[in-house]
């Protein structure tokens, strides 16, 4: 089984980094701006792993984590 991953980075440099890395490594991987887009892709996509950046715009990273913990 495909294993699907989420990474959720403001920084876009950093973001292509790690999704190159993960995808590289054979890994499905989903991508946000920020902690709102990523509980989207949560809610949308069955998500195995989550990687998310704690100071982000519109939704930091503690808070999506906690959000996504409750689902």
């Amino acid at each position: 089984m495909e294993a699907n991953i989420l990474v959720v980075e403001d920084e876009k440099g950093i973001r292509d980094a790690i999704t190159i890395y993960l995808k590289n490594q054979g890994y499905h991987v989903y991508e946000a701006e920020n902690g709102a887009q990523g509980l989207e892709m949560v809610e949308n996509h069955t998500i195995h792993l989550a990687i998310v950046d704690i100071m982000m715009p519109v939704m930091d990273g503690l808070t999506a984590a906690r959000t996504i913990r409750d689902l």
